[in-house]
C-alpha cells in the first residue's frame, strides 16, 4: 500500500519524485520556477519522471518553507511561507537526460549555476535549509514597528496611548512606554493587546 502522509495540517516540503534511493552520484540542484508555481512544477516533474523513465536520475525535490504566527482578525494565526519563492531544491544524478527532462519541465525557468550548467550546492546547505524548514517555532510577522503610537485594548492599561520601545518576534510581544503619572512606563504586551493609531 502506497504511504499516505499524516502532516495535513502543515504543507510539506520534502517531495519523493522517484521510489528509489538517491545513487551515489546524486546531489543537491537549484531550479528557478515561476513564483506561485513550486507545488505545481514538483507535481508535474513527478509525472514526466514516471514517463520518461528517469526514477533512477531523479530522486527528490524541497520547497524551503519557514512557520509565522500571523495576527487575523484579532486572532493568532500560524502561516507558512516560502523562504525562497521561486526556487525548487531538486535532487538528480546530472546527465543530459535528467537536465532536459527538469529544465523543459513546465513552470521551471533554469537552473542556478554558471554559464546555464547546472552547479550542485553542498549538503551542508541542504542540512541548514531543512533544519530550519524543520524548526517548529514560529516567527510572529508583525505589523508594528519601534516608535509607532498604539492604544492598549486590553489589560490595566487599556485605553491608554503609548510609543513602541522593542518588539520581540519570538515571542510576539512589545514594550510599549505609556505616560503614567507624567512619567513613561514601560509595560510589555501581547501583539494582540494593541492596536495602532492612526
Amino acid at each position: 500500500m502506497p504511504k499516505t502522509s499524516t502532516k495535513t495540517t502543515q504543507k510539506e516540503f520534502l517531495f519523493k519524485l522517484s521510489s528509489r534511493e538517491p545513487s551515489f552520484d546524486a546531489a543537491w540542484y537549484v531550479i528557478n520556477t515561476y513564483s506561485g508555481h513550486e507545488y505545481k512544477v514538483i507535481e508535474a516533474l513527478k509525472t514526466r519522471i514516471k514517463t520518461m523513465g528517469l526514477e533512477d536520475q531523479i530522486f527528490q525535490a524541497i520547497v524551503p518553507i519557514q512557520s509565522k504566527m500571523v495576527i487575523r482578525r484579532g486572532q493568532k494565526v500560524k502561516s507558512q511561507e516560502k523562504t525562497f519563492p521561486g526556487y525548487v531544491l531538486v535532487q538528480m544524478s546530472l546527465s543530459d537526460d535528467s537536465w532536459i527532462t527538469v529544465r523543459t519541465t513546465q513552470g521551471v525557468t533554469g537552473f542556478i549555476g554558471v554559464e546555464n550548467k547546472p552547479q550542485a550546492i553542498p549538503q551542508s546547505e541542504v542540512d541548514k535549509i531543512l533544519n530550519h524548514t524543520e524548526e517548529e517555532k514560529p516567527k510572529y510577522e508583525t505589523p508594528f514597528s519601534i516608535s509607532d503610537i498604539v492604544k492598549i485594548t486590553s489589560g490595566p492599561f487599556a485605553d491608554f496611548i503609548g510609543t513602541i520601545d522593542s518588539i520581540d518576534q519570538e515571542k510576539g510581544k512589545i514594550r510599549v512606554l505609556v505616560s503614567f503619572f507624567e512619567r513613561e512606563t514601560p509595560v510589555e504586551l501581547d501583539f494582540l493587546q494593541v492596536t495602532k493609531e492612526l
